[in-house]
């Protein structure tokens, strides 16, 4: 079993109210060259969880820190204009919630950050600030949520 240390939130930059699964992001991943999706969870509109890579395989979704996170997305993030959005439903956030409490319980007190979270300090002031980001993925800020 890998080493894990870290929970990575993302959003699939698709738009609010429309609903993908994760065969629909597999596809999308493996047209981008990955061997499936990258993702460990999916979390659908409505709530649901879906499996995406399997837990003991490092995912594809936060580069640099594949190898010791856990991917877990949610299926939104941007409005009606593309423009980055916390679309995240009332059963999305519920499922998030769960998720993130189940595998701390297996794995331990694990760090939860959002992937905007990993994007490099630009000016090495130890802050990563909204100029700093590589994506607004996930779309709002995962440290002020209680985990």
């Amino acid at each position: 079993m890998r080493h894990i240390d870290l929970i990575v939130i993302h959003c699939s930059a698709t738009q609010q109210g429309v609903d993908v699964d994760v065969k629909t992001i597999d596809k999308w991943h493996r047209n981008r060259g990955f061997a499936g999706v990258g993702y460990n969870y999916i979390i659908r509109l409505d709530g649901t969880i879906e499996m995406g890579r399997d837990i003991n395989r490092a995912g594809a979704h936060a580069k640099g820190y594949n190898s010791n996170s856990i991917g877990i997305c949610y299926v939104g993030g941007l409005d009606s204009k593309d423009k980055p959005k916390d679309t995240r439903t009332k059963q999305q956030k519920q499922a998030l919630r769960n998720i993130v409490t189940t595998l701390k319980s297996i794995y331990g007190d694990l760090d939860v950050v959002g992937h905007r979270d990993l994007s490099a300090d630009l000016n090495g002031d130890g802050v990563i600030t909204p100029g700093e980001w590589m994506k607004s993925c996930p779309c709002y800020n995962v440290k002020d949520e209680i985990y």
